[in-house]
């Protein structure tokens, strides 16, 4: 309908990412947008995060500066874009526009979107071998390093043996390094990555 602010009820957000909070209308001839704020209600604490009006964009939550916009030149779309979520920018938050009408009236709206912040797993990962590759002579330097995708921290471990065979753990570190090898050091090695 006219005038009418959409968007969606509830956003789940990735821990560390960016997120938009869609807010948009369609807008109208007759109708100047006045103000618009996107303010939030944490558990224990609530206020303004932005607002747009004449004399421009103000964040007004510190925690939030320099982690939040609104688009600038896409009229009808006032949704906020939050930067490196956190954990702590889960709350209830709600996008205000007020317009002011060809005969001076105003008219508000607002709708309001649940935000949850959600840690991603680690990925399987993967192992990446020095620059000389996986063979090798005695006597040589190499290193082997896990990486994995995921919300941080991940730790990672690196066995001698077989996924479900007899396995020695090495070490805690995402890199296995050798300062010389050995042709003892001759072998399968497995890496696993956790995440919290």
């Amino acid at each position: 309908a006219f005038l009418d602010l959409t968007g969606p009820n509830e956003i789940k957000g990735v821990w560390k990412q960016s997120t938009t909070l869609p807010c948009a209308y369609m807008p109208a001839k007759d109708f100047v947008q006045e103000t618009l704020t996107w303010t939030v209600v944490h558990d224990q604490s609530s206020g303004t995060v932005f607002r747009r009006d004449s004399s421009g964009d103000h964040i007004l939550l510190s925690e939030y500066r320099d982690r939040v916009s609104v688009p600038k030149d896409a009229p009808g779309d006032v949704s906020l874009h939050i930067q490196t979520l956190e954990v702590s920018d889960r709350g209830t938050y709600t996008c205000r526009v007020t317009w002011r009408a060809s005969n001076n009236s105003l008219i508000a709206k607002a709708i309001t979107t649940k935000v949850e912040v959600v840690k991603v797993p680690a990925t399987k990962p993967v192992i990446r071998a020095g620059e000389a590759g996986l063979r090798l002579p005695a006597g040589a330097s190499t290193s082997l390093t896990c990486v994995a995708g995921g919300s941080p921290p991940i730790s990672y471990r690196w066995f001698r043996g077989t996924p479900g065979g007899k396995a020695v753990l090495l070490s805690s570190r995402a890199e296995l390094a050798w300062h010389s090898l050995r042709p003892s050091d001759s072998g399968a090695y497995y890496c696993q990555a956790q995440g919290r």
